[in-house]
C-alpha cells in the first residue's frame, strides 16, 4: 500500500477577503471563471463535476461541460433519459463543482433544476459539429450495449441517412439550467486556513457568510 500522508502542497497564490468580493456570487462566477479561462495551465475551465442522486440514496458524480451562465443560471445538456437525466427529472436538484488547481480554487454550487426551452435546446444541438450530433442521436446514454460495434454501426446507418440532410435533434436530448440556492468559493491558503465563502439565497437576497476550513 502506498503511503500518501506526506503528498502535500502549499496553497499560497491568493486569498479571498470579504471586502474584495462582489456582492452578487454569478458576478463572483464570471470573475473566476475568466481567469480561469485565460490561465494557459487550465485546458478546460468549463469542466464541471455534476452530483446527483441515485435511487438507492447513494450520489453519483461525473464530469460535463459548461457551456454557457447568466445571473439566473448554469446551462448545460445531456441525454434526459441518463442517468444523470432520471436523477435529474426525480429530484430537480444537483450539485454542480469546479477545481482549478492552478488558481487553487474550487466552487461547489447547490442549485435546483429545470428543463431550458426546446428552442434553446434546438439551436445549440445544430451548432455543434455533425459528428457530435450523430453521437447524440446514436447513444442511448446509460444503458447496457451489447459490445463498441453495436455503436459504430448504428453511426454508419445514421451518418448514411442524415449525409445530405439536417440531423434532427433527439427528444430525449436537451438543456438544463441550474438555478443556484447556495455557492461556496473555496481559495487555498497557507497552513490549511483556507479562505471559504459561501452565498446563500434567501427571500432574493444573496446573504454572504465565512465558514470555517
Amino acid at each position: 500500500m502506498e503511503n500518501l500522508h506526506d503528498k502535500r502542497k502549499v496553497y499560497e497564490k491568493s486569498q479571498l477577503i470579504e471586502s474584495e468580493i462582489k456582492q452578487n456570487p454569478l458576478e463572483q462566477f464570471r470573475d473566476w471563471f475568466l481567469e480561469a479561462s485565460e490561465n494557459s495551465n487550465i485546458s478546460e475551465a468549463n469542466a464541471m463535476a455534476i452530483s446527483t442522486v441515485e435511487k438507492d440514496g447513494c450520489p453519483r458524480t461525473r464530469m460535463v461541460l459548461l457551456k454557457s451562465y447568466t445571473y439566473e443560471g448554469f446551462i448545460f445538456y445531456t441525454n434526459y433519459d441518463s442517468k444523470k437525466g432520471r436523477a435529474i427529472e426525480k429530484t430537480h436538484k444537483a450539485c454542480l463543482h469546479f477545481f482549478w488547481p492552478s488558481l487553487e480554487r474550487q466552487i461547489i454550487i447547490k442549485a435546483d433544476l429545470e428543463r431550458i426551452a426546446e428552442n434553446l435546446s434546438d439551436g445549440y444541438f445544430h451548432s455543434r459539429p455533425k459528428g457530435s450530433q450523430l453521437g447524440a442521436a446514436v447513444s442511448p446514454q446509460s444503458q447496457k450495449i451489447p459490445n463498441r460495434e453495436f455503436l459504430e454501426e448504428k453511426l454508419k446507418i445514421l451518418e448514411k441517412e442524415y449525409e445530405h440532410s439536417e440531423v434532427p435533434r433527439p427528444e430525449n436530448w436537451g438543456g438544463y439550467i441550474a438555478k443556484p440556492y447556495e455557492i461556496e468559493f473555496w481559495q487555498g491558503r497557507p497552513n490549511r486556513l483556507h479562505d471559504r465563502i459561501v452565498y446563500t439565497l434567501e427571500d432574493l437576497d444573496w446573504k454572504i457568510s465565512r465558514l470555517a476550513p
